[in-house]
């Protein structure tokens, strides 16, 4: 049964409860005290009758003097009891049923009005917007400032670092992203991962994972040679500089951590397959030079992914009658999220508008949060959009276009962005 049926159908119940334990002693009580009255009238008479047979039976009257008194008991008796009926007021009685009558309207309406006063009527709605599905870009916005905030009153939390930076990436501020994980890596302990996501930080900002990027890829390595990212950015770096028997080595060192049958170990086949045929002169691997560095990262990780198969891919395009509109610092944000419920990106990228068309892949490497993933989702909408101010949240004058539904791990997805921002 649905939760609002449900409901009403329970406080029907408690409400009828209590209508009848208020209603039911109002109804009873002048029955009940009629009654009393009638039975201690009868046993004052009964003791009298008993009185005169002991006196029959001790010799003070005779049995003809005791008939003659029962009689009179007995009319007397009968005469009051017909004097009560008689007498007894018809006024108090219908009291009784008026206030019951009285109860029976008034509980039901009151408690309907006090629960739409005080209550949440809304929330036995199925549709009714939860506190998560109404969050905006822009209350996201103002969380990440909080905690931005934060962390300038705690400068010396790592952890506060890293998940600032963490979270400031999946906004696609990644300037701000590659400061915070300066910052952890200062006040906490060497770790590859913070390295590897640092790298991935700077690469997504410099749109090239040579550089700065690699150098913090050869940290990370440098403290664990085996870390799952550090050693997917480093093969893609190398796809790039077309150093494919570098991207061949990698990949074998990653595929060694997986079971052989893995999706993981095949998804890595794959990929040591496009490099070697690219190494043979047989075609161009899907992570070479040809394509945008931010995307072959998060190919790179999302192939290691358990939720790999929940990737989805496609290509966003734009609507030649909004060509004009483009500008050279405008910012592309492709993102999925749950078709219905919040609206918070459950994967998002974050490229140079200019790169249109352009083949996407989003997937679980690319969550805000860990625990709002692509993967968990049953339906999602993957919306593409044009940032005239390169902020996450939507402004008037951005361009947009959107998909359909699609369940996770839906490929071919063809997007054309042809609507502008009211």
């Amino acid at each position: 049964m649905p939760p609002a049926p449900l409901f009403w159908l329970v406080a029907l119940l408690l409400a009828a409860a209590s209508v009848t334990a208020l209603v039911w002693p109002l109804l009873r009580s002048r029955a009940r005290e009629a009654i009393a009255e009638d039975v201690a009238t009868t046993d004052v008479y009964r003791d009298q009758k008993r009185q005169l047979d002991e006196e029959v039976a001790a010799g003070a009257i005779t049995q003809a003097e005791r008939d003659a008194q029962v009689d009179e008991l007995a009319t007397r008796l009968s005469h009051e009891l017909d004097e009560r009926v008689a007498t007894t007021p018809e006024p108090p009685a219908r009291s009784s049923y008026v206030a019951a009558l009285i109860l029976v309207a008034v509980i039901p309406v009151a408690a309907l009005a006090l629960y739409a006063t005080f209550g949440s009527p809304a929330a036995l709605r199925a549709d009714a917007p939860t506190a998560e599905s109404k969050m905006s870009a822009e209350q996201i916005d103002e969380l990440v400032g909080k905690l931005a905030a934060r962390m300038k009153e705690r400068p010396e939390d790592p952890k506060g670092w890293q998940l600032l930076a963490r979270t400031y990436a999946a906004l696609g501020r990644f300037d701000e992203s590659v400061a915070a994980y300066k910052e952890a890596a200062a006040r906490g302990a060497p770790d590859a991962s913070l390295y590897a996501d640092w790298a991935d930080a700077v690469a997504m900002r410099d749109q090239s994972l040579a550089g700065e990027a690699s150098q913090l890829i050869a940290q990370a390595l440098a403290l664990d040679p085996n870390d799952p990212k550090a050693l997917a950015l480093a093969a893609t770096a190398a796809l790039q500089r077309k150093d494919f028997a570098g991207a061949i080595a990698d990949w074998r060192k990653l595929k060694a951590q997986f079971p052989p049958q893995s999706d993981e170990a095949k998804s890595i086949d794959a990929m040591i397959a496009e490099a070697d045929a690219a190494q043979r002169g047989e075609g161009q691997p899907s992570g070479g030079a040809t394509s945008a560095p931010s995307e072959s990262a998060s190919a790179a990780t999302a192939n290691v992914s358990p939720a790999a198969n929940a990737a989805i891919t496609g290509r966003v395009s734009l609507d030649a009658k909004l060509r004009d509109r483009v500008a050279a610092g405008d910012t592309l944000f492709i993102y999925a999220r749950a078709a219905t419920g919040s609206r918070m990106p459950l994967a998002v990228l974050r490229l140079p508008a200019t790169d249109l068309p352009h083949d996407f892949r989003l997937d679980d490497s690319l969550a805000m949060t860990p625990a709002a993933k692509l993967s968990a989702a049953s339906e999602v909408i993957v919306e593409a959009r044009i940032s005239k101010t390169g902020g996450a949240a939507p402004a008037p004058g951005d361009l947009r276009g959107t998909s359909g539904p699609l369940a996770p791990g839906a490929h071919d997805v063809l997007i054309v962005i042809n609507d502008v921002v009211r």
